[in-house]
């Protein structure tokens, strides 16, 4: 089965079946040691872009906000056995021009990897998807907040929901992600590990 590690804060790396590793967002905690094939970076704020963090396996692709939304058009990309597609982020925080989240599908299964965003206008065509899993910031203060998380989850309609970027300054803060409720809803605490 592909695993998700929860290193803290907005960061994680997906294991597939066949081995492949991909980071999200690398920035603090541990489980850096298992070298990458493929590193996602949603925006370059200094919470999501510690790149320098992870070892590189040989062949090993970095796709940032830069590629995945060049001239303005959002991309699909594939690697390995991974697909990717850029999809939408934004808030008050946040330029939608300098930022996006992505859909990733590996093994048959589909995660929703949002980034640092609010409530976007493309998230309710995501219910069609029939995503496995949707990683959503929840901090409430450069990104929405429990409630809203919340509404975004049941409108996304993912088997499951996983609660992130809780407290700015922190890897984790469990009254904020018990205020988060969605069905299917998983709480991580970093260094936690999960087969999808």
């Amino acid at each position: 089965m592909p695993r998700l590690y929860y290193q803290g804060h907005g960061s994680y790396r997906i294991t597939s079946n066949h081995g492949m590793v991909i980071y999200v967002d690398p920035f603090v905690g541990g489980g850096y040691e298992k070298p990458a094939d493929l590193i996602l970076v949603t925006h370059q704020h200094s919470d999501h872009n510690r790149v320098e963090l992870v070892r590189r396996a040989p062949g090993c692709q970095m796709i940032t906000e830069r590629e995945a939304l060049a001239g303005g058009v959002y991309h699909t990309f594939t690697v390995g056995v991974a697909q990717i597609e850029a999809v939408r982020a934004e808030n008050i925080n946040h330029d939608p021009r300098e930022c996006v989240g992505y859909l990733l599908t590996l093994d048959g299964i589909g995660i929703y990897a949002a980034g640092d965003t609010s409530t976007t206008d493309q998230m309710h065509s995501f219910s069609q998807r029939r995503l496995d899993y949707a990683l959503l910031p929840i901090d409430g203060v450069y990104n929405m907040g429990p409630g809203e998380a919340s509404a975004c989850a049941r409108l996304i309609g993912a088997r499951h929901s996983i609660p992130v970027h809780m407290k700015p300054g922190a890897l984790f803060e469990r009254a904020c992600a018990e205020r988060f409720s969605a069905p299917g809803r998983i709480i991580l605490e970093p260094g936690e590990e999960i087969e999808l």
